[in-house]
């Protein structure tokens, strides 16, 4: 596991994790500039997809993006933590690194899920994301490689400190 602080949409490597609103068609953030850099193709594809509920995940081709794939997941609206949230958000990671395992996927990064517009505290959603994938690469015996891709020195710092945590 591993932090880098930059623009998703511009890594090369096998999968990125698209923080997506239900719809898949688009918005805000992460999402916005995702579907604006991958093109037209991938607002085609979606609208096939028939939506996706918070804590799940969909899987597309890259598009006009250097990756091979793009798998959205919708990460729950925080609401102080009392309405599932961190089940929601831990169970985006799960289905997530799910759909890497079936599509053989090597390297994937992750965009940090529910901390923009949806409001979720960054240490909580760092620690969440932290322990899920952590979590997953010890029960699984894949060779996977996981970035999370940070937006800010705030994230970055927060993902740092939250893999620290885990040794």
């Amino acid at each position: 596991m591993e932090v880098w602080e930059g623009n998703i949409t511009t890594l090369e490597i096998d999968a990125i994790v698209n923080a997506a609103s239900q719809t898949l068609l688009g918005g805000g953030g992460v999402d916005g500039a995702i579907h604006k850099a991958a093109g037209p193709g991938l607002l085609e594809e979606c609208k096939k997809l028939g939506g996706c509920k918070p804590g799940d995940a969909k899987i597309t081709g890259g598009h006009n993006l250097p990756v091979n794939f793009i798998i959205h997941t919708v990460g729950p609206v925080w609401r102080g933590g009392k309405s599932g949230e961190p089940a929601l958000l831990e169970s985006c990671y799960r289905k997530s690194l799910d759909l890497v395992d079936r599509n053989l996927i090597k390297h994937v990064a992750f965009s940090m899920i529910s901390t923009g517009a949806y409001g979720y505290p960054l240490p909580y959603a760092c620690d969440i994301a932290a322990r899920a994938v952590s979590r997953f690469l010890m029960s699984n015996d894949l060779p996977l490689t996981v970035r999370f891709c940070t937006f800010d020195r705030l994230s970055t710092e927060a993902m740092r400190s939250a893999l620290a945590a885990l040794k």
